[in-house]
């Protein structure tokens, strides 16, 4: 008997029987009894030269997190944990700096590691352009798109930075302002960045308003205490104001921080706008307005086409997931 036909005869997935033969946790004590009875009937053993075999080979899932102070990407790697505990794929999570090479870190990783597969959350288009071709195996490019970099093994999942960004500045520009100000990544290095930056000069264009870079926008890491940072620099270069966008939660929150500092009031004062939709704004006071995406399906989705592509040969694929504009207690009409 095989574990093919315990899979038959018990009416549960080969690999819900692989994660209780191999004492996984991650299956439900209906489906464990079951399958053990299932094995003591027919006095199944497991091969061990086999297994030891298996395990020699690349079993594992590698993802490579860009940064870590982006509480949007901590997020993420929870949910995709959660999706990879029902596979039989043990999971490697390695953060690198902001700043660092991505897809030279995975490439090192792939020869210590062997994964099966790669996550990468976070990423620069230059860094694939240069370096991607020395990894061979399937890999998913998690909140940037990789469609035009033309890779058979690299898919994408992401939201559309630009148009997004472009949304909530024009929620600003709805509300009355005309004064706006963002507090966004570094152009030169994340793509991230650079697209939001982008949406945001394309609302100002369509509303006719003036965005003077060097006065309006400050690029800095993800974290909150570079949204603070940028934020008290723009208050204290005079520069007038009623409203900020942050490209990142994160961001938004250091900047009421730093704006409450100063004596100002949100949104009484300034407005503030954030991008990712994090858990944590929707308990602030005030409640962070935001550009919400779905970290449960950018997850999903990016968990299920890695799989697909290393089970099933699949070719690569690339997806947009939705965003909605969440005007909460931190912005006001003027």
């Amino acid at each position: 008997m095989t574990i093919k036909d315990l899979a038959k005869e018990t009416g549960y997935g080969v690999a819900t029987v692989s994660r209780v033969l191999n004492n996984h946790p991650n299956v439900s004590e209906k489906a464990r009894r079951s399958i053990l009875q299932a094995v003591e009937r027919s006095g199944f053993q497991i091969n061990e030269n086999a297994k030891q075999l298996k395990q020699q080979r690349p079993t594992s899932i590698l993802i490579v997190v860009k940064g870590t102070s982006n509480e949007m990407f901590g997020a993420l790697v929870e949910a995709i944990q959660s999706r990879i505990a029902e596979t039989d794929y043990p999971l490697v999570v390695d953060y690198i700096d902001e700043n660092a090479n991505e897809v030279l870190r995975a490439v090192t990783l792939c020869r210590e590691k062997k994964p099966k597969g790669i996550l990468f959350l976070g990423g620069n288009s230059d860094h694939f352009i240069m370096d991607f071709d020395k990894i061979e195996i399937p890999c998913v490019l998690v909140s940037n798109s990789a469609e035009n970099l033309d890779f058979d093994n690299l898919s994408s999942v992401c939201t559309d930075d630009r148009a997004a960004a472009k949304k909530a500045m024009d929620s600003l520009f709805e509300l009355g302002h005309k004064k706006i100000v963002m507090v966004g990544g570094d152009t030169e290095i994340s793509d991230t960045g650079r697209l939001r930056f982008e949406g945001c000069v394309d609302s100002c264009l369509e509303h006719g308003a003036s965005f003077d870079t060097k006065l309006d926008y400050r690029g800095v890491r993800f974290s909150y205490q570079d949204g603070y940072d940028a934020t008290k620099s723009l208050i204290d270069s005079k520069r007038e104001f009623t409203a900020l966008f942050a490209a990142a939660d994160v961001m938004a929150i250091g900047a009421v921080r730093a704006l409450k500092d100063a004596g100002l009031r949100v949104p009484e004062d300034v407005s503030v706008i954030g991008f990712d939709g994090l858990a944590l704004g929707s308990f602030l006071v005030p409640k962070l307005s935001t550009v919400e995406q779905s970290v449960e399906l950018m997850a999903k989705r990016s968990v299920d086409i890695l799989l697909r592509c290393i089970e099933k040969n699949e070719k690569a694929e690339h997806r947009i997931v939705p965003f909605i504009v969440r005007q909460r207690e931190s912005t006001r009409k003027i």
